[in-house]
């Protein structure tokens, strides 16, 4: 498989070139997009034979519910590890790594289902192990998608990976079902196995090369603080997630129980639930190819609220109806309108993140859906099981619209999204001997006009965003008592290598908010910039100051 570069963001592309199949054109992109559509059906093989299983095994809809929570947790516990790691590591190796172990454990299905020993609590341990090889997988291969195609046309990709999840919705259903049918459950889990092994040689066949960073590897524990910290200071990645967790956790109601659902429609049985799934799968990839024109026609809090009014009213009408022909188009819609709002907010998380962290940001948005998708299954199905099925869609139906309208009243997006661009390269302070270890203090010293402290204050607000997103441990803004509009800084770092690599985090939205801090200074000399080492930390009683207070 040929090398893989990545491509500059402000490469420009022809408009020809923004079309949506225009990131195939891409040889790399093409083949490593193949190996996911294989995990995909593999995925979907299993979800499927897993529940159909489970309900040979019980007929209690929270165990059957179950299922799902079992599949998407570990995504939920294991995201942000993982999305650390794919950042940290060489993530051709990483993702050979997860795609092995998933083979590994579609062989233990098999082996338990052939050997009749399969239970409930045994199904459910086996699902939850394959989760892991999902919470291990997903974040580094969404790290690596920027890297195989230009910019402009990350949206498409991103599209495209949609495409291969409902394309695996349609034909991992249709596979599975057949082989339900004809030889059993077990066949299903050894198919997964092979095709698995078979993603794995294509994937030890890319010829990527892995450039160590100059500064080392981060920890992994430190690399965990970072990447949550970045989320936790931009409001844009906040509202997100948010939407997204609302979304599936509404939405999965209906997939959740879509087993029990199948069996109701007249007729039903487990082909009933395989059209039912494929219908979904063809209603997303058939919404593939109008989306690049429904990005430029809404603003995104319109799409993604338009998308979840259109799945909870399909999800409601999938709780009254015992027609297939009803239940078909009404799946179809479904479909369409995940596919519409997992793409919207995915493009809008991938080109709010840095390449530094891009990793560790989808891993919290691949944990939030999943998190919302555990804990919703587990949720709608014990609703199920003290009421019923079609009860249990309706309000989750209402609940869906509602919640989604709220969030986009209270937390709307503004539409505006800091440049994630790197700088480029800084030039880093200079020591005569970088202290091996302790956490470094950095203090910055401005002169403000005394008039226009409470606009500069504001102004720092932003400013203690952007040191933390970089991955200081601490910031604080001190100003002086005896001297108005002297204000002082302060940043900490967890160590010399960990203040460096600030300076290589930074991004064109660092350095322009750097100019909008620097145009209120009014000293004779650019602001003072301190470094010190922490030698001590002591608690000081209340009232004993050192001359300064926050404001």
């Amino acid at each position: 498989m040929p090398d893989s570069q990545p491509h500059p963001s402000a490469a420009p592309v022809a408009d020809e070139d923004l079309g949506p199949l225009a990131p195939f054109r891409h040889r790399v992109f093409s083949l490593l997009w193949s190996t996911w559509l294989i995990a995909n059906l593999c995925m979907w093989m299993n979800d499927v034979a897993a529940a159909w299983l489970m309900t040979t095994l019980t007929d209690k809809p929270n165990w059957v519910a179950l299922v799902q929570t079992a599949a998407t947790l570990p995504v939920f516990l294991l995201g942000l590890p993982s999305g650390a790691l794919a950042d940290i590591l060489n993530r051709k190796h990483f993702l050979l790594f997860t795609q092995l172990w998933v083979a590994v454990v579609g062989a233990l299905l098999a082996l338990a289902a052939f050997a009749g020993v399969i239970s409930p609590p045994l199904l459910l341990l086996l699902l939850f192990c394959n989760g892991v090889g999902l919470a291990l997988r997903w974040p580094v291969f969404a790290a690596i998608v920027p890297e195989l195609v230009p910019r402009p046309q990350l949206p498409a990709a991103l599209a495209l990976n949609g495409v291969s999840m409902n394309a695996a919705r349609i034909g991992g259903p249709l596979i599975a079902g057949a082989l339900i049918a004809s030889l059993g459950s077990a066949w299903v889990f050894a198919l997964n196995a092979v095709l698995s092994v078979g993603a794995a040689i294509v994937i030890s066949r890319w010829r990527r090369t892995h450039t160590p960073h100059p500064l080392g590897r981060e920890s992994l524990r430190g690399a965990m603080r970072v990447g949550l910290q970045y989320v936790m200071q931009s409001y844009h990645l906040k509202g997100v997630l948010l939407r997204i967790g609302l979304f599936f956790f509404h939405s999965t109601a209906l997939i959740a129980l879509l087993p029990l659902v199948a069996r109701e429609i007249e007729g039903g049985n487990a082909g009933t639930f395989t059209v039912l799934l494929a219908a979904m799968g063809a209603g997303a990839i058939a919404s593939t190819f109008v989306l690049p024109q429904l990005r430029r026609a809404f603003p995104r809090d319109r799409l993604v609220l338009a998308g979840a009014v259109t799945q909870a009213l399909m999800m409601a009408l999938m709780a009254v109806t015992r027609s297939l022909w009803l239940a078909v188009p009404a799946m179809l819609l479904c479909g369409a309108a995940w596919l519409t709002t997992a793409n919207s907010l995915s493009v809008s998380a991938q080109i709010s993140l840095p390449d530094w962290v891009r990793a560790r940001g989808m891993s919290m948005y691949q944990m939030a859906i999943m998190g919302a998708t555990a804990l919703g299954a587990a949720v709608w199905g014990q609703v199920a099981t003290w009421s019923s099925v079609p009860l249990t869609l309706g309000i989750g139906a209402v609940s869906g619209i509602v919640t989604m309208a709220l969030a986009n009243a209270y937390w709307p997006d503004r539409g505006m999204v800091d440049d994630p661009t790197p700088a480029g390269p800084l030039p880093h302070p200079r020591v005569s001997a970088p202290p091996p270890h302790g956490h470094v203090v950095v203090t910055v010293e401005y002169q403000i006009e005394p008039d226009k402290a409470a606009a500069f204050r504001a102004l720092m607000e932003e400013s203690r965003r952007s040191r933390l997103r970089l991955g200081a441990v601490s910031w604080e803004l001190l100003s002086d008592i005896n001297e108005p509009g002297r204000f002082i800084e302060v940043i900490e770092d967890a160590s010399w290598t960990e203040h460096l690599r600030r300076f290589e985090r930074t991004t064109t939205a660092d350095v322009a908010l750097r100019e909008r801090k620097l145009a209120y200074h009014i000293g004779a000399e650019p602001p003072r910039v301190q470094r010190a080492l922490r030698e001590s930390t002591v608690r000081a009683a209340p009232g004993e100051g050192l001359g300064f207070f926050k404001p």
